[in-house]
């Protein structure tokens, strides 16, 4: 599921949709010492390449494909528009924190579309991981690298926030601990706990897609 799987579950997004419509009356903010064209040229070449992985961050927040692209046009704009404070820390992240929030603003947006966020506190026997070198892949991970492409989409849309984001950023994105802590605003812990959450959520959607689907074999025959 690592290494940027996500971007084969969801579409490619074609950078040039951005670009141009990006620099059309924009000049670059006084503070920035580059000139447009050095500013737009840095800017594709630190965020443009993460693209698909906003789009794909964005789809599965949303669970909407209009309002997926919707937010990703805002969040592009709004990190053109803000690139000059971009510290050279991840782009990724830093976009990725942008997309987020121009996602969670889209459904507010959207009467009833809004998603259901849980708490990882009111699931009881809440665990605390300490920061460290990730472990081996467990029999979760093992069953998520098994399961077809379109199962996984279909169970991580069926997981709950903040859990469907951690497993997002963490095993489709590849992001490390510190750049999905940097995304979500959460310490380090915290993303681990949610995302040890979210795979054992995931592998129960999987497994129950899988019993379902032999149980339809069956009958069939």
């Amino acid at each position: 599921m690592k290494h940027g799987t996500g971007h084969e579950i969801v579409k490619t997004f074609a950078s040039h949709r951005f670009a141009p419509r990006l620099m059309v009356g924009r000049d670059p903010a006084p503070a920035c010492p580059s000139s447009g064209l050095e500013y737009l040229q840095q800017f594709q070449e630190l965020i443009l390449p993460h693209l698909d992985g906003a789009y794909n961050l964005a789809r599965y927040l949303t669970r909407d494909p209009v309002l997926s692209e919707d937010a990703v046009q805002d969040a592009m704009l709004r990190a053109f528009r803000s690139f000059e404070q971009f510290r050279g820390t991840s782009p990724r992240a830093w976009l990725f924190a942008i997309v987020r929030n121009c996602s969670r603003t889209a459904q507010s947006r959207a009467s009833g579309r809004v998603a259901l966020v849980v708490n990882e506190s009111s699931l009881g026997d809440d665990v605390v991981f300490e920061a460290e070198a990730d472990p081996g892949p467990s029999p979760e991970e093992e069953l998520l690298r098994k399961a077809d492409v379109a199962r996984v989409r279909v169970a991580i849309e069926a997981i709950p926030e903040p859990f469907r984001e951690a497993v997002v950023l963490r095993e489709l994105e590849d992001l490390s601990y510190a750049e999905v802590a940097e995304v979500t605003g959460v310490p380090i812990g915290t993303v681990m706990s949610r995302l040890a959450r979210g795979r054992a959520m995931l592998a129960n959607e999987l497994l129950a897609g899988a019993i379902s689907d032999g149980q339809q074999s069956r009958s069939v025959k």
